[in-house]
């Protein structure tokens, strides 16, 4: 009876044992779980005070491709190389390095590094990889290569003659205003610009240019961000025959209701009203019908003020005016009626040159504005 006894004491521990280790396993793999997994790119040392705070990274970025510029979305494709630079007193001394690739990561959980990302990025990046370098008196260079999708604003005021930045927005994360602070002098700004051949279609790039945009945060305080911009002028000359030759063409459509007619000796005209009417008409279908296919192939064209909203504006209003003349002069003749037969024919002699003259010359009024700027 006592070997029983002693045989069940034993189960019984064994089963206590047993379900305490369950339990232990158990709270150690949901410890492990609901840890947060360490983000790439997230500086997890602490940020170097031996130098004094604010920590000044100095920032540049290269454009090296654009592959693709999408205005309606507002969105441009391409490959950067951001470059930062700071000093890390903790290094001096210590062996140089000069790592690409998936070394850059395992020696970036041993030195702190500012915990940066491109603010206007959409989505992920298809592609992306680092590149480090330290020196003995402790200077550490970080380079990334990202490609990616950017927002960036577009302008449209002066289409087709307009220039846009494409913007890449560099902003501190995880540390305020006072404690990291993103700066540039001259020789990063030497570094920022467009690489050597970069193409982009429908644009001819220029000069890239840096500028200092603090973010606002929580409770008052800044996160600092550089936005580097490369300035990308629209090649008019691609624009010019699908969009300008059509309104300059429709924009002689409604002339035609006044060059067409003529006055005859007995004071009536040649071409009635209602044939010059049909001419209105038609020409009316053919600006809806281009004002349709230009707003579809440039949305941002459509929603504001600019060169092709004005001319289209411009082609509607002469629209009106030879749809008045057709009415009052050619239908109902009565400026004849009013003020006699030779007055018709001089107030007929100028609507002939001064209205085509009028439109004409507003209409190149209009886009030599926009040229100058």
């Amino acid at each position: 009876m006592k070997r029983r006894s002693q045989a069940a004491r034993l189960v019984v521990l064994l089963c206590s044992s047993m379900v305490l280790l369950v339990l232990l396993i158990t709270r150690w793999v949901q410890a492990s779980s609901s840890a947060p997994a360490p983000e790439r790119g997230t500086a997890s040392l602490p940020v170097p005070t031996a130098k004094g705070l604010p920590v000044v990274i100095r920032t540049g970025l290269q454009y090296i491709e654009v592959t693709e510029v999408d205005e309606n979305a507002g969105t441009f494709t391409g490959t950067v190389d951001l470059r930062l630079r700071w000093e890390d007193p903790q290094l001096r001394g210590k062996e140089p390095l000069d790592l690409r690739g998936t070394e850059v990561e395992a020696a970036l959980t041993t030195i702190w590094f500012p915990e940066i990302a491109l603010g206007n990025m959409v989505g992920e990046p298809s592609f992306r990889e680092r590149g480090l370098q330290t020196t003995a008196d402790g200077s550490v260079e970080l380079l990334e290569r990202t490609t990616a999708t950017f927002r960036t604003p577009f302008r449209v005021q002066r289409f087709p003659f307009d220039r846009h930045p494409l913007e890449v927005e560099v902003v501190v994360r995880g540390a305020t205003f006072d404690k990291v602070v993103l700066d540039y002098h001259q020789d990063d700004v030497a570094y920022s610009h467009a690489a050597r051949g970069l193409e982009v279609q429908g644009w001819l790039p220029q000069v890239v240019d840096l500028r200092r945009s603090p973010v606002s945060g929580w409770h008052g305080t800044f996160h600092s961000r550089v936005v580097a911009g490369l300035w990308v002028k629209r090649d008019w000359a691609v624009v010019l025959a699908t969009v300008f030759i059509p309104l300059f063409s429709a924009l002689l459509i409604p002339l035609l209701s006044i060059w067409l007619n003529q006055v005859e000796e007995d004071g009536t005209f040649k071409v009635e009203a209602f044939e010059l009417a049909n001419v209105l008409i038609g020409g009316l279908f053919a600006i809806i019908a281009l004002n349709f296919t230009i707003n579809a192939a440039y949305e941002t064209v459509a929603s504001g003020d600019n060169t092709v909203t004005r001319l289209f504006g411009l082609n509607y209003f002469t629209l009106g005016v030879g749809l008045v003349v057709d009415i009052a002069l050619f239908r109902f003749d009565l400026a004849r009626r009013w003020f006699g037969r030779w007055i018709q024919e001089q107030l007929f002699l100028v609507l002939l040159w001064a209205v085509p003259a009028l439109s004409i010359g507003t209409a190149c009024a209009i886009v030599a504005a926009a040229a100058a700027g």
